[in-house]
C-alpha cells in the first residue's frame, strides 16, 4: 500500500523508519518531511494543516493510509475532513477526531475528562482574563511550587513551574492579560505540583481495545540536571526501569482502561496513539498530560523497541482489530539524544552546514530541523536538528555508545545535553 506520513520532525523521521521496514509500504510519502525522511520516501511540499491539498494529493497518488505525526493537524480536524469527505473516506487514518484531539488541544478539557472518568491527576482549577483577581488569589491559598499551563497548544513550552507565588502571580498575568502565548493562553490551568519521577506511556488504540508500547522517560529543559527553559524535548531512554509490571499494572487499570472507556462513552471516534505523561508519586502514577499523537524525542527510542511490523499494528487500529495483535517488545535499552541549534529554545540562527553524520556507525541518526541545500548538502533549519538512537544491553554500553556517534556529528553552535540518562542510572545504583 502507499503511505502517507504528515510532519517534519524527528517523531515522522522515526516513523518513516519503521514503516518503510515493512513489506505491506510499496510507496512512502512525507509531507513536508526533511533531509532524512528524503532517503526512505518522497517528500511532499504540502503545509500539514492544507487539508484539501492533502487530500488531492493522497487521491492522485492512491495513498491508503495516512499516518499523522503532529497534533496541529488533528486539533484542526484532518481526521474529520477525510472521514466527511465521500471521495476521501476509504483512506484509513491514523489519528483520533476533533474532539478526540482536544485530549491534547485543552489542558482545560482533559482535566473535566480525567475528573469525570475518576483518573488520576492533580487537582486544578482554570481561569480566563475576565477571572484573573480571583486567580491570583487562588495563588496564595496553593503549596508552593505551583504549575501554571496554558490551555491550547504551545509547542511543549507553556508549562511553567513557578517556585514562589510573586512568580506565579506574574506568569498569570503575562498569559492572560499580556498573551504571552497567544490563543494558547486564553485559559490557564493552575494545578498542585506533583513531586515525583515523570515517564511516558505510548498507547495504539482503535477506540475499543489496545496495546500498549514501550515506556519511554524524556528530558524536557534545556540545560543538565533539568535546569533552565522548557524545550520540545533534549533526549529519551526506554524502558523505565521503576516502570516495573506492579506499577505498569496500576497504570492499565486506572489510567489506560477508563481513559479509552471514557473516550468510547464521549462518541469519540479514537484510532491511534495516545501519549500519557505521568508522575510516578510514590508508586501510584497520576496523569501530568495527554498528548494525542506519539512523543518527539520519545518515538525515536520507542520504535526500535519494537519488533512488530508497524503497519500490522497501524492496520489493525483503523480495523478495529486490535485485539488480534500481540505487541513484542526487544528487552534492550535504547537513549537517545538531541542534537539542537545554539540559542534554542529561544532565538537561534539557521543553514549552518552539518558534519558527520556520515560516520555514525552505531547508532541510528534521526532528522528533525535538517533541510538540502542546492549543492545536496544537510543544513539545520530548525531549533532539534537531530536525535541520534542507540541501543544495547545494559543502559550504561548504550549511552556510551549514543554519545560516541554524537561526538562525530557537529555544525557552528551546536548543543545537546551531556547528562541523558544519569539520574536512571543513580536510580538503578
Amino acid at each position: 500500500m502507499n503511505i502517507l506520513i504528515i510532519g517534519s520532525g524527528g517523531r515522522e523521521h522515526a516513523l518513516s523508519w519503521k514503516i518503510k521496514q515493512s513489506q505491506k509500504c510499496e510507496k512512502l510519502f512525507v509531507l513536508p518531511g526533511n533531509a532524512g525522511t528524503a532517503s526512505l520516501g518522497q517528500n511532499v511540499n504540502i503545509a500539514v494543516d492544507n487539508f484539501a491539498d492533502i487530500g488531492n494529493f493522497a487521491l492522485e497518488n492512491n495513498v491508503s493510509m495516512i499516518v499523522v505525526g503532529p497534533e496541529v493537524p488533528l486539533v484542526k480536524g484532518i481526521t474529520d475532513y477525510f472521514k466527511t469527505a465521500p471521495e476521501l473516506s476509504h483512506i484509513k487514518i491514523i489519528g483520533p477526531d476533533k474532539k478526540g484531539a482536544q485530549l491534547e488541544g485543552s489542558k482545560d478539557f482533559a482535566k473535566d475528562f480525567m475528573q469525570k472518568n475518576n483518573i488520576p491527576t492533580a487537582g486544578s482549577r482554570t481561569f480566563t482574563k475576565e477571572s484573573l483577581q480571583e486567580g491570583l488569589h487562588h495563588i496564595q491559598s496553593l503549596p508552593l511550587p505551583i504549575v501554571l499551563k496554558a490551555d491550547g497548544l504551545a509547542a511543549g513550552k507553556g508549562v511553567i513551574i513557578a517556585q514562589e507565588r510573586e512568580e506565579a502571580a506574574r506568569v498569570l498575568e503575562e498569559m492572560l492579560v499580556d498573551e504571552r502565548f497567544g490563543e494558547a493562553g486564553a485559559k490557564v490551568v493552575i494545578e498542585e505540583f506533583l513531586s515525583g519521577i515523570e515517564l511516558s506511556v505510548f498507547v495504539l488504540t482503535d477506540g475499543k481495545h489496545y496495546v500498549i508500547l514501550p515506556e519511554a522517560k524524556d528530558y524536557k529543559r534545556i540545560g543538565e540536571n533539568d535546569s533552565g527553559p522548557n524545550t520540545g524535548g533534549m533526549g529519551a531512554v526506554s524502558p523505565v526501569p521503576f516502570a516495573d509490571a506492579n506499577f505498569m499494572t496500576k497504570v492499565e487499570e486506572r489510567i489506560i482502561q477508563p481513559t479509552i472507556a471514557g473516550l468510547s462513552d464521549d462518541g469519540v471516534d479514537y484510532c491511534g496513539f495516545i501519549f500519557i505523561g505521568l508522575m510516578n508519586v510514590g508508586g501510584d502514577p497520576y496523569v501530568i498530560e495527554y498528548n494525542v499523537r506519539m512523543g518527539d524525542p520519545e518515538t525515536q527510542a520507542v520504535l526500535p523497541r519494537i519488533q512488530n511490523d508497524l503497519v500490522d499494528l497501524l492496520e489493525a487500529a483503523a480495523s478495529g482489530k486490535l485485539d488480534d495483535q500481540q505487541i513484542q517488545i526487544n528487552p534492550e535499552t535504547a537513549t537517545t539524544v538531541v542534537m539542537v541549534s545554539g540559542g534554542y529554545p529561544g532565538s537561534y540562527d539557521k543553514g549552518f552546514p552539518i558534519s558527520g553524520i556520515d560516520l555514525t556507525k552505531e547508532t541510528t541518526v534521526f532528522h528533525a530541523g535538517t533541510k538540502f541545500n542546492e549543492e545536496n548538502q544537510v543544513l539545520t533549519s530548525g531549533g532539534r536538528v537531530l536525535a541520534i538512537t542507540g541501543m544495547d544491553k545494559t543502559l550504561s554500553e548504550c549511552l556510551e555508545k549514543t554519545y560516541r556517534d554524537v561526538d562525530k556529528i557537529n555544525w557552528e553552535k551546536a548543543n545537546f545535553r551531556k547528562d541523558i540518562g544519569q539520574d536512571i542510572l543513580r536510580f538503578n545504583g
